[in-house]
C-alpha cells in the first residue's frame, strides 16, 4: 500500500466522489432519460485488509467509512440521490477505480443489491 497521510485520504475521497457522481448521471443521462428509473436497490464500496484503528482505517472513518458486517470497511452510496441501483453501481465502480488509483489500495471492490 502507498504511503498516504490525511490530507490524501481526503483528495482522494473528493476525487472519487466527483467522478462516482459523474459516472452515476452520465448512466442515468445514457440510459434512462437523465432520471431516476430501473431496479431499486443500494450501491456500497468494500475495503478489505485495513484495520480500522490503523492510521488509514482512521482516516477513510473520517470520509464516512465504517467497519462492514463482511469484514473490512464499507462506504455506502453518497454519489447517486436516486433508487436505481443501476446508477449507484457505476457510481462505485468508479468510485473503487479512483481510490484504488489514488492510494494504492489493492483490495476495494464496488457492491450493490436489489431493495
Amino acid at each position: 500500500m502507498a504511503d498516504f497521510d490525511t490530507v490524501k485520504v481526503q483528495m482522494a475521497h473528493a476525487r472519487a466522489l466527483h467522478e462516482a457522481r459523474h459516472a452515476s448521471h452520465k448512466f442515468a443521462h445514457e440510459h434512462m432519460g437523465g432520471r431516476d428509473g430501473g431496479p431499486c436497490g443500494f450501491a456500497w464500496v468494500n475495503i478489505y485488509g485495513v484495520r480500522s484503528n490503523s492510521k488509514l482505517g482512521k482516516a477513510l472513518a473520517e470520509v464516512g467509512f465504517r467497519k462492514s458486517y463482511e469484514g473490512g470497511l464499507q462506504l455506502w452510496n453518497k454519489w447517486w440521490p436516486g433508487q436505481s441501483v443501476d446508477a449507484a453501481e457505476h457510481g462505485a465502480t468508479a468510485y473503487a477505480a479512483v481510490m484504488k488509483e489514488e492510494l494504492g489500495l489493492d483490495s476495494i471492490y464496488s457492491g450493490s443489491r436489489l431493495d
